[in-house]
């Protein structure tokens, strides 16, 4: 049985004009940063700083975006944050974005987040509030 993604955060992005490419819509790298700002929310909300001086903390081994429908200034991004079933040292995250005022879905992405030791750049296990965030 596969599991049920959870939702765990919405937040809301400024679109800003220099988001924008020469093709006049936001450039498809902006979208990555878009789901990391909301991956960065989460992990501060559940008491995990981003400081490179910590003892263990997070990484993406890869992340994936599809586009659907291109985003254009002005306007506000709800990207909204899921989590997946956590492995041993490791847990899926999944994004939708859209425009706030619309429910259509813009963009869909997937980052993988793996917990490891910064000092011997090894996985270590995902601590046990992330485990239950995910379930």
């Amino acid at each position: 049985m596969e599991h049920a993604r959870k939702l765990v955060l919405t937040s809301h992005m400024p679109i800003r004009w220099g988001d924008q490419d020469a093709m006049g819509h936001v450039n498809n790298t902006v979208y990555f940063r878009y789901m990391e700002q909301a991956r960065i929310e989460w992990l501060e909300a559940c008491g995990y700083c981003t400081s490179v001086t910590q003892t263990e903390g997070p990484v993406i081994v890869n992340a994936s975006c599809t586009f659907q429908i291109p985003f254009t200034y002005p306007g506000t991004v709800e990207c909204r944050m899921f989590l997946g079933a956590p492995g041993r040292s490791s847990v899926g995250t999944y994004y939708e974005l859209r425009l706030v005022g619309d429910e259509r879905l813009f963009a869909e992405g997937a980052a993988k987040l793996v917990w490891i030791n910064p000092q011997t750049g090894k996985s270590i296990p995902l601590p046990e509030a992330l485990r239950v965030a995910a379930v």
